[in-house]
């Protein structure tokens, strides 16, 4: 060994010996973020001060934090990287709600919930001239496999890729003007089931190219307006605007029975294990409940009749948020402790317990009145807060107003498309809700558990 190494070597030695007998002594030496002995004061990143600096005085004010083992990051870097975020995409024109002759005019509109819904961005769709009226939005699905959001219109279905704000393509489909409705994603993310528009057929969709890979027929179920997919994939619930609702199997791409409610079906949801479909009806406030085993519709549950039924037997008297109902939005909480309804004549939102063997019981201690009336009701992500198509955030737990949903000029948004997702740092999707409030297994069996 030369010399020059061995003098190094011996300096390391009797260095590591100083700050060892050092910090034997009272540590009266720390070690700073470059590794050298500190004989003053560490703060939070392990800068080595003069404690007359951190004494805080009127002549020179101090605030800061000192050195903490348990907390310290050696890099503060992954402070100044782009992170994942959650957003609310809601998707215009997208249903008129009680405020028709307010525009939001045509797209998605972005807004960040960690800025109290403060507006991101607006992505364009239709890509009309002013003088042509953009198609109505009659349904958002979002693939996080595919990464794309599938926008349907009354008119056309559109595939927006959803880390770069691009329309990947868009399709109208034969016969013309026969698409799009409300539809569902299959679990991997592979497949679209769309509604026709107002006919009675749903197409199967690759939702990579937009390919037709089927046609599902409901003859007895026209007017196709809602559907519902079960958790699993394997079954749909096709609600037309009409009293008879079709299920089908995915298997198959055919009906297998049909279930035939009292009034016109309007928005419907379904429980985790699809035993159960709650759909809002004409002339109805409250909702059926059916069993699809059975085929039948089991239960009838209404609103105290003091509450409605006079107003509504009121031809004079106008009820528009309930798109001609006395209701016009269904959700349940993803655990099924709670359904909720839009109220169109009283402009609240009801909120019922659920008590189980299919007994549902109104709460109006948990109810609340509203500014406008709910027409749609979309859950967020882990069932925390609840996107009201009046433009309103609920808290779920406390059932009180947390939020307004406004555009980029502050206006309350009236859409009945609202979806929350979560995205990773590159723009691609990890979570996002579906746009029907229905129960969630895991969810559910976790409440039945801790009961």
């Amino acid at each position: 060994m030369n010399r020059k190494a061995l003098f190094a070597s011996a300096w390391i030695v009797a260095l590591a010996a100083f700050v060892t007998g050092a910090q034997g002594q009272g540590e009266k030496y720390n070690l700073d973020a470059g590794g050298k002995p500190c004989a003053g004061i560490l703060d939070h990143e392990k800068n080595c001060l003069d404690p007359s600096i951190t004494r805080n005085t009127l002549d020179r004010p101090y605030r800061g934090s000192l050195y903490d083992p348990k907390t310290y990051k050696p890099s503060q870097m992954p402070n100044f990287v782009r992170k994942g975020r959650d957003l609310i995409y809601i998707a215009t024109p997208g249903g008129e709600s009680d405020q028709p002759k307010i525009s939001h005019g045509e797209g998605i509109i972005v807004l960040d919930p960690s800025t109290n819904y403060g507006f991101v961005k607006r992505i364009p769709l239709q890509g009309l001239p002013a003088s042509m009226k953009p198609e109505e939005v009659s349904a958002m699905m979002v693939s996080p496999v595919t990464n794309y959001a599938y926008i349907s219109t009354r008119g056309r279905l559109i595939a927006l890729d959803l880390a770069t704000d691009k329309i990947v393509w868009s399709r109208t489909y034969d016969p013309i003007n026969t698409c799009c409705e409300r539809g569902a994603v299959t679990p991997d993310g592979l497949t679209l089931v769309v509604g026709s528009n107002l006919q009675n057929f749903h197409r199967v969709i690759d939702a990579w190219t937009g390919e037709v890979k089927g046609i599902i027929p409901t003859p007895q179920s026209p007017n196709n307006h809602n559907m519902v997919m079960s958790p699993d994939g394997k079954t749909v619930f096709a609600a037309p605007n009409g009293v008879t609702l079709t299920v089908a199997t995915m298997e198959t791409m055919k009906p297998i029975k049909t279930i035939t409610f009292s009034d016109h079906v309007r928005p419907l949801v379904i429980n985790w294990d699809a035993s159960r479909i709650y759909a809002i009806l004409n002339n109805l406030l409250g909702f059926e409940i059916a069993d699809v085993n059975s085929g039948k519709v089991i239960k009838r549950v209404e609103v105290p009749g003091e509450m409605w039924k006079a107003k509504w037997a009121d031809p004079n008297q106008n009820f528009p948020g309930g798109h001609g109902a006395p209701s016009h939005a269904i959700g349940m909480t993803p655990d099924e402790s709670e359904l909720w309804i839009g109220d169109a004549i009283n402009t609240q939102l009801l909120v019922f317990d659920n008590e189980g063997k299919d007994n549902w019981k109104l709460n109006m201690t948990k109810s609340l009145k509203l500014d406008h009336v709910p027409a749609w009701i979309t859950m967020g992500l882990d069932g925390k807060l609840a996107y009201l198509s009046s433009g309103d955030v609920v808290d779920v737990k406390t059932h009180k107003v947390v939020g307004k949903l406004r555009d980029e000029f502050g206006r309350l948004i009236y859409s009945e498309k609202i979806l929350h997702i979560q995205f990773n740092d590159k723009g691609h999707v990890t979570r996002v809700v579906d746009q029907f409030a229905n129960g969630i297994p895991e969810l559910v069996k976790r409440r039945m558990l801790s009961k």
